[in-house]
């Protein structure tokens, strides 16, 4: 049985129970979310030694870290670095959106090596094994589409992205609307380029029962994609995304039916006051299924500082109900991110992501910032450095410019609000 059957059969696992710790709820939570497709487990029955990273309703919201080769950067050593420093940073899970190299390899030794949940597109791997036969990806057939999602999953990979609502339809409508930046996912325009070769439609569309079939084999999360994002503010919210968004929501209630988990995945590029709007139409159509957003991104002019334009949008979402956090990085729109980017977008996408639990008031997310309150007030600066979400960049800035009184630091000095003040008063501080 799945972890979605078991669920529903009231059964309360070990894993709901260790999840509901990791969450600070009650196992049975867990369970109920799970069995109403509101709440997902994101573990392959191949991966037991990692913790299960629960995503969805009342829970923390969770960040994900992209790495990956391309055609010009095929370093694994590098790809390595990268899911470790994602990891020690704080992210929840991986992606692997590996395009270039031996992307068995790398997706191997990257589900070896890390302790979190790790995801990944297949299509990436149909489209390059495609080039190594030497035929274009439109020559691809359905059955090579399978074969590719079914490789990742006998790897072990926990959740998969497939765009199974880039319909003929779909992609018809967003030519229609004169989109400014047309199709901006690399599995979105792959899939709608094979479409207009072959003249039919999506494989995984057409066939999405033995897509399910597949994830219900290894008890894998089925990332439902957003292969019709929009890739600039002109574009968002138009009728291309909702059609697709609409696709998702039904085949995300199908997929529950079967006893597979599911969660969607979102835009992109979106006003900051179309954000709200976005994560509730997300829950209604698809009966609450968890909410995976890339970013979003506020505002288009930022090259090199997309990890701020997407904290942004990302604290919206979070606070709106989006249940998981794409982090984006200062590289995006830019090149291939470095171990710095990684770093950086992690801990950008963390910030998002706490701003966000504390408006909807996940288990345990304010009172962090009242311990921070009171270590401040009482001039305790190792307890500032090891409650802040990078004690390593807050360790170093304070080192940086010691003040000649310990007790406070080089912006105040002798006038210190908090000293002159003087010594706490409330009784629970």
């Amino acid at each position: 049985m799945t972890r979605l059957e078991l669920a529903r059969s009231l059964k309360v696992t070990d894993e709901m129970k260790e999840a509901g710790l990791l969450e600070g709820v009650p196992a049975e939570h867990i369970r109920d979310g799970i069995a109403s497709g509101t709440v997902i487990i994101a573990r392959s029955r191949l991966r037991r030694s990692i913790k299960p990273l629960a995503i969805g309703r009342g829970l923390k919201t969770k960040v994900n870290a992209n790495i990956g080769s391309s055609e010009d950067r095929t370093d694994i050593g590098e790809e390595l670095k990268k899911l470790h420093a994602a990891i020690a940073a704080g992210a929840d899970a991986v992606m692997d959106l590996s395009t270039g190299g031996d992307l068995d390899e790398i997706r191997r030794r990257i589900i070896k090596e890390s302790s979190v949940p790790i995801g990944t597109v297949p299509v990436y791997q149909a489209a390059l094994g495609a080039k190594k036969k030497g035929k274009s990806f439109v020559e691809l057939t359905p059955e090579e589409f399978f074969e590719a999602v079914e490789r990742h999953a006998d790897d072990g990979v926990d959740f998969i992205t497939v765009h199974c609502g880039v319909t003929m339809s779909a992609v018809e409508k967003a030519e229609k609307d004169n989109r400014v930046m047309g199709i901006v996912s690399r599995g979105g325009a792959l899939t709608a380029e094979w479409m207009r070769f072959n003249g039919r439609e999506n494989p995984l569309y057409e066939d999405f029962p033995r897509l399910v079939k597949i994830a219900k084999k290894y008890d894998m999360v089925l990332s439902l994609g957003d292969g019709l994002r929009p890739g600039c503010l002109k574009d968002s919210t138009d009728g291309a995304q909702i059609e697709e968004l609409s696709t998702l929501g039904t085949l995300a209630r199908r997929a529950v039916r079967e006893g597979v988990q599911v969660m969607i995945e979102g835009p992109g590029h979106v006003p900051m006051d179309q954000i709200e709007a976005n994560v509730l139409l997300e829950k209604r159509l698809s009966s609450g299924a968890p909410f995976y957003v890339l970013g979003p991104l506020v505002t288009d002019i930022a090259p090199g500082w997309d990890h701020i334009t997407s904290a942004i949008g990302g604290a919206i979402a979070a606070a709106s109900g989006a249940d998981f956090l794409c982090y984006v990085t200062p590289s995006e729109h830019l090149r291939l991110p470095d171990v710095t980017d990684v770093r950086t977008g992690v801990i950008a996408s963390r910030i998002a992501a706490h701003a966000g639990d504390i408006v909807k008031k996940a288990p345990g997310a304010i009172e962090r910032d009242i311990q921070m309150s009171r270590a401040r007030k009482r001039l305790d600066w190792d307890g500032q450095i090891r409650l802040s979400i990078d004690p390593a960049t807050a360790g170093a800035i304070r080192k940086s410019s010691p003040p000649a009184d310990a007790d406070v630091c080089t912006m105040c000095g002798s006038l210190c609000a908090i000293k002159i003040s003087g010594p706490v008063r409330s009784k629970d501080a």
